[in-house]
């Protein structure tokens, strides 16, 4: 009879330091459950209350055909609010209107950035006035991050058969008398 393998379980004090500690706040993120509640909810009336650049775009995302790609309005993502997200792109747009504290902007794009989102900003003005030279604009960011993906799932699939031993050569089949079958 063959030995079983079981899985084995490492004890959470022997984690390493390079491994990211398990968030038990913020679905994921180090949030409190309070503060996500009221982004939530501020996104929500954001949603209520649009501004026509955000109505034009949205009218245009509802209209095209994107594949398995949707962009949320108004999407929470970890402590921010972005005008526009794509989760599975990893993307989000910002629509940059008058009177935006630029540098408040800037920070919340540094720290998505910093997980993995790449954040794309477009003038208000630009969607209104020039919604059909926007659009390609879009696509071809949503182009480049369909390529990052694709790039960074075939090194994590090579880096997993590097790690992997080398399969054992395969051996003749004996019977129980020790010969050749």
């Amino acid at each position: 009879m063959t030995d079983r393998k079981t899985l084995q379980l490492r004890d959470p004090s022997e984690q390493s330091d390079d491994t990211p500690a398990i968030k038990k706040k913020g679905r994921g993120w180090e949030i409190s459950e309070k503060r996500l509640d009221a982004l939530h909810e501020r996104a929500r009336e954001m949603r209520r209350f649009s501004s026509p650049a955000h109505k034009a775009l949205a009218k245009r995302f509802a209209e095209a055909d994107l594949g398995p790609y949707t962009f949320k309005r108004h999407a929470v993502v970890g402590s921010a609010i972005v005008d526009f997200a794509c989760h599975k792109l990893g993307m989000a747009i910002d629509i940059d209107e008058e009177g935006e504290n630029e540098t408040l902007a800037k920070r919340r794009d540094k720290s998505l950035e910093a997980v993995g989102i790449r954040v794309m900003r477009i003038k208000a003005e630009d969607i209104l006035e020039r919604i059909d030279d926007v659009l390609p604009r879009i696509t071809a960011c949503m182009r480049m991050r369909i390529a990052d993906k694709r790039e960074a799932r075939a090194a994590h699939r090579a880096q997993g058969k590097r790690d992997r031993p080398a399969p054992e050569s395969p051996t003749q089949a004996t019977d129980e008398s020790g010969g050749e079958q």
